[in-house]
Formats: C-alpha cells, sequence, structure tokens
C-alpha cells in the first residue's frame, strides 16, 4: 500500500468531513508517526473545529506522562502493543478532552526491529472510549518515510469507518 500526498490529504478531507457532519472532535496520539496524523488534519482551514490536541508521546516516559498509560503494561508489552495503544486512546481522550482519539506506536526503521516486531510493525487504535476501541496491526513495507505514510492513510481511514460504523 502506497501513500501519496493526494491518498493523504483526501483522506484528511474524509475524516474531517465526518467529524464535522457529526459534530464530534478527535485527538491524536502518536509515537511513530510523530504528529502527522494531526498535520494532516490541521493542514485544512477551520480545523480548529474538530482537532482538540495533537499529543506526540515518543518516549515510554511520555506515554506514561501525558497518557497515563501504566508502567507495567509497557513493561510487560512493550510499547509497540495492542494493550499499549488502547490506553493511549483513552490517555488522549482525557487529556485532549476529545469525543474520538488515534493512537500510532511501530517500529519504523531503519533500525530498531525484533524477530518479534520486525520493522514496519505498527500498533494502531482508535475510539471513543473503553468500551468502543478498535486497534489493529499491521506490518508495512519499505523505508521510514514510507512506514510512516502507510500508517498515516490506514489510521485516517480506520477512524473514518469506525465512524460511519462500518
Amino acid at each position: 500500500m502506497q501513500a501519496n500526498d493526494e491518498q493523504l490529504n483526501l483522506a484528511g478531507e474524509q475524516l474531517a468531513a465526518e467529524l464535522e457532519q457529526q459534530g464530534r472532535t478527535i485527538a491524536t496520539a502518536e509515537s511513530c508517526t510523530g504528529g502527522w496524523i494531526a498535520k494532516v488534519l490541521t493542514d485544512r482551514p477551520g480545523s480548529s473545529a474538530y482537532v482538540q490536541a495533537g499529543l506526540v508521546t515518543y518516549s515510554n516516559r511520555a506515554k506514561q506522562s501525558v497518557l497515563g498509560v501504566d508502567p507495567a503494561t509497557l513493561e510487560t508489552c512493550g510499547a509497540v502493543s495492542e494493550p499499549v495503544v488502547q490506553e493511549m486512546v483513552i490517555g488522549a481522550l482525557r487529556a485532549g478532552e476529545a469525543d474520538v482519539a488515534v493512537a500510532t506506536s511501530g517500529v519504523a526503521g531503519p533500525g530498531g526491529g525484533s524477530a518479534d516486531k520486525p520493522v514496519g510493525t505498527v500498533w494502531m487504535a482508535w475510539g471513543t472510549g473503553p468500551d468502543h476501541l478498535e486497534t489493529a496491526i499491521c506490518h508495512f513495507e519499505g523505508d521510514r518515510e514510507q512506514v510512516r505514510r502507510q500508517t498515516v492513510l490506514y489510521v485516517l481511514q480506520g477512524v473514518t469507518r469506525f465512524l460511519q460504523g462500518r
């Protein structure tokens, strides 16, 4: 899956339109994407109507202090895991005072991968609360930028489908 600027912009427009139509706000909790999801969402004039916060929590310490991720979860599962992105979403909802939140944590490369979590492994989550969360894991191909672009596109499209109830 490739993700060029045109695809990212279109996916951002579609999510923005869905948020506006539903009167909802969003917060992002980003690790491997480094704020790229928030950047795409705020490229559009008037984005303050639906974007509450963009939180880049790259380090484990930031995930704990800003989002309230449990240190035991990080220790047991690692930052690139389903439980961590779920806790990141809950923390972003709270910290951003938003209706919906997204989270990403992955190994964008070129280094940092392992046998269990090779480069290109990304966990993502989005939702409106602890009982309304979706998670996904992807193993993207390509260099660091390609992995990050694909992650941003996947999340934007995933949140849009989630909000549409599909």
